[in-house]
């Protein structure tokens, strides 16, 4: 649970969301695992590529990074 929130934390809502999506598409595009699941997870879930990359990302295993654009300092002349 620690963890999880450590995630939470760590990005925005925004970027958890795209980060979710985006590992969701490539699992049901056929890409490999990054947790070991058993037929009675699965079915738990109903084989919901969402759910699984939920689970991978509240894990902290998937090898996502954010960039954030830091903001210009700006110099005044004088």
């Amino acid at each position: 649970m620690a963890k999880e929130e450590n995630i939470k934390m760590k990005y925005t809502k925004y970027e958890s969301a795209r980060i979710i999506g985006a590992r969701a598409l490539q699992i049901a595009m056929g890409a490999p695992l990054l947790l070991k699941y058993d037929q009675e997870k699965l079915k738990t879930i109903n084989y919901s590529p969402i759910e699984m990359a939920k689970e991978e990302f509240f894990k902290g295993v998937l090898p996502i990074t954010i960039k954030r654009p830091l903001p210009k300092k700006i110099h005044l002349e004088k």
